[in-house]
């Protein structure tokens, strides 16, 4: 618990840092992120980075994670998703002229690794260029969901979640998660509405119940990966909390959706 308080506070600060920064230094920031968690997916699978796949699929998650490359090249909004489509169609390219066997299948696991990733990140820089208060209010929905879920859980779980993709998590505990959110929520919504999406408090309050579902999913399909590939944690650069994959596996869920709904 030490160990991971200490790398709960110093991960904090850091990303909290940055966020502060914004702009370039952000957005470079989310891109070191970005690569990171990619690399804990293709470590699962046994992917190496230094092949034309590895390279090509990082490249493409980091264009779709780092809008400003495109802007740089004046490639316009759809600028990050034509850049991804290129460096895929590179890797389909790699099929033609493999001698190894290497073919369409092949490419779906890094083409979707680098898509999940990229997608994710990317609606984390666009919420940071909407404001701070949006981040905050997805991250604290996020820890909201987490602690209301492991404190209730602990205390009242009866009844099991998903048991064959995480045996620990239970009805309660997910009910106990989305409650929390939704008090957490309120009072951010009372101290700081003139910065968070000019909606109706109750309606916030609903959203704040389904984006409690819907990053409580993503932690779940975290798991589900985690599980296939016999793995307890995404990684371990975060000692006492696990890989990139597991801090942000609600927030890249999350995010797209709260970007899809307009609320940046």
């Amino acid at each position: 618990m030490k160990q991971r308080i200490i790398t709960g506070v110093v991960a904090g600060a850091v990303f909290i840092v940055f966020l502060l920064l914004g702009g370039y230094f952000f957005q470079i920031f989310v891109g070191l992120l970005t690569f990171i968690a990619l690399s804990e997916l293709f470590k699962m699978k046994g992917i190496k980075f230094l092949t034309l796949e590895g390279i090509l699929a990082t490249l493409a998650a980091l264009v779709l994670a780092m809008p400003f490359v495109a802007n740089l090249l004046n490639m316009g909004a759809n600028g990050p998703f034509i850049l991804f489509a290129f460096f895929i169609f590179a890797m389909l390219v790699g099929t033609v002229f493999s001698k190894d066997g290497y073919n369409f299948e092949n490419v779906a696991y890094p083409f979707f690794s680098a898509f999940y990733i990229g997608v994710g990140f990317q609606a984390l820089n666009f919420a940071r260029l909407a404001g701070i208060a949006t981040v905050f209010y997805a991250i604290l929905i996020v820890w909201a969901t987490d602690s209301g879920a492991y404190f209730i859980g602990r205390q009242f779980g009866k009844h099991k979640l998903i048991p064959s993709v995480s045996p620990n998590k239970t009805v309660e505990g997910s009910i106990g998660g989305v409650v929390s959110a939704v008090v957490v929520s309120a009072i951010m919504i009372a101290l700081f509405k003139s910065s968070l999406p000019d909606l109706p408090m109750w309606l916030l309050l609903i959203l704040s119940a389904v984006f409690s579902c819907v990053a409580q999913l993503g932690d779940l399909v975290e798991s589900g990966i985690k599980r296939h590939f016999e793995v307890k944690d995404s990684g371990t650069v975060l000692p006492g909390h696990g890989g990139i994959l597991d801090r942000f596996d609600s927030m890249i869920f999350l995010l797209p959706l709260m970007h899809l709904l307009g609320l940046f």
